[in-house]
């Protein structure tokens, strides 16, 4: 075969494999494998933000004063209807340690606990005072601490107006005697009644009845009268000592009865939306050990102690046995009532601001929710919810200051990227004026 024969051929065979080429290159599967292995478009970026500070933002690549490069904030990137809804992946959950819990409908109670003070009962303290003025002429119960019963003696009086007093009331008793048979009726009915007044002021000047009935039975004006005590208890003070001048103004004794004693104690601020009138109290004592004391609340003051921040509160407890004793320091355990049906998630899953608190809810698979709630009682790590989150829902517990940030970023880009309509003056007639040209 010569040389002109060999160049024909491969001519022949380069002109085949070009139209070969074009007609493959033509076809539609040759057009689908192009369009599959075409690039993907280019994301648009919206604007540069500092990874240090996320409010930090460029609109233009930047770096920040550590050298480090802005990250870029992408159009696609976005969260839920809620501009600050978050997206996490998986992978990055576990890296930062994201928990979640469920938010639960129970009842929530808590045992507070505080320290208190006895006192006395103040609706069982007397003070006594004399009626009349007069000396002491004896004197009976003579002894701080000492116990007196009802009525017991504790001092005998000289007054000279209660010496008149006796003398006025014979008086009266003799005209009756001596009218009482007397035919006119007004006569007899002023000599009775003469009689009862007399006595009457026998009586409201405090002479007791035994010393009334001996002065009718013997005539015989007494000098000496007897002031009992008008309730029994613990005898606290002595105002008075034999031979002293009284007058009404003078406290002879103050007698407390210790039956029942109050305690008082301090309650913080946010323990006092659980304490109610009524509830139970124990109270422990180091002077009395190994024995725990039942009493109740009865009382909550209206007012904050403005040193300390607390309310006070008032509890009474029996003290039959007087193993109580004012001014003692006490243990006290308040065991207040349950409160139903709150919905209750874990108190670290709250993000507590000065403004706002926020808790963020798992909406859906990698997506948080931040909710603005309303928190009632706070109880052993736990919160009740009043309104934000329903029983059922999935709360953030750990991680949810990282999540805050970069929701608070989600929402500024939203803020940042949603329509300003400007209605000032101004811009009205500047767009006036462009309409008239």
């Amino acid at each position: 075969m010569n040389k002109g024969a060999v160049l024909l051929g491969v001519l022949g065979l380069s002109v085949g494999l070009m139209a070969g080429y074009g007609l493959f290159h033509d076809s539609p599967t040759a057009q689908s494998n192009q369009v599959e292995e075409s690039p993907p478009a280019e994301r648009k970026i919206l604007f540069y933000r500092s990874p240090m500070n996320p409010s930090v933002t460029s609109p233009t690549p930047a770096k920040g004063p550590m050298g480090m490069d802005y990250i870029p904030v992408y159009a696609d990137e976005g969260g839920g209807p809620n501009p600050g809804t978050v997206k996490i992946d998986p992978v990055i959950q576990n890296n930062i340690g994201l928990r979640t819990a469920v938010a639960e409908e129970k009842s929530m109670s808590r045992t507070i606990r505080t320290v208190g003070r006895v006192d006395y009962d103040e609706k069982n303290l007397v003070r006594l005072h004399p009626k009349v003025e007069g000396w002491i002429r004896e004197v009976r119960v003579y002894k701080t601490g000492q116990p007196v019963a009802f009525d017991d003696i504790l001092l005998t009086i000289y007054s000279p107006k209660l010496v008149a007093t006796q003398q006025e009331y014979l008086l009266a008793l003799k005209y009756l005697e001596v009218l009482k048979d007397s035919p006119f009726e007004d006569i007899r009915s002023g000599a009775e009644a003469l009689v009862k007044s007399s006595r009457a002021r026998l009586v409201l000047l405090d002479v007791p009845e035994h010393q009334i009935a001996d002065l009718e039975q013997t005539h015989t004006v007494k000098e000496g009268l007897h002031i009992h005590a008008p309730a029994g208890g613990t005898v606290l003070k002595i105002g008075a000592r034999q031979g002293q001048f009284v007058t009404p103004g003078t406290e002879l004794y103050l007698i407390a009865d210790l039956n029942t004693v109050w305690v008082y104690a301090d309650i913080y601020e946010y323990e006092l939306p659980w304490v109610e009138e009524g509830d139970r109290v124990e109270m422990t004592l180091t002077s009395v050990p190994g024995r725990t004391f039942q009493g109740e609340v009865a009382y909550i003051f209206p007012y904050a102690e403005a040193r300390t921040r607390t309310t006070k509160v008032r509890l009474v407890f029996d003290n039959a046995d007087r193993a109580l004793r004012p001014d003692m320091f006490a243990e006290l355990s308040i065991k207040v009532a349950e409160k139903p049906g709150q919905v209750v998630v874990p108190a670290e899953s709250v993000v507590r601001s000065g403004d706002y608190n926020q808790i963020f809810v798992m909406t859906a698979a990698g997506t948080f929710e931040p909710r603005r709630v309303v928190l009632g009682v706070e109880s052993q790590g736990e919160v009740s919810v009043e309104s934000g989150v329903a029983a059922g829902e999935r709360v953030v517990v750990s991680a949810q200051f990282l999540i805050d940030s970069e929701s608070s970023l989600r929402e500024a880009t939203a803020k940042m990227l949603s329509p300003k309509v400007d209605d000032s003056p101004e811009r009205e007639m500047g767009d006036q004026e462009m309409q008239h040209d």
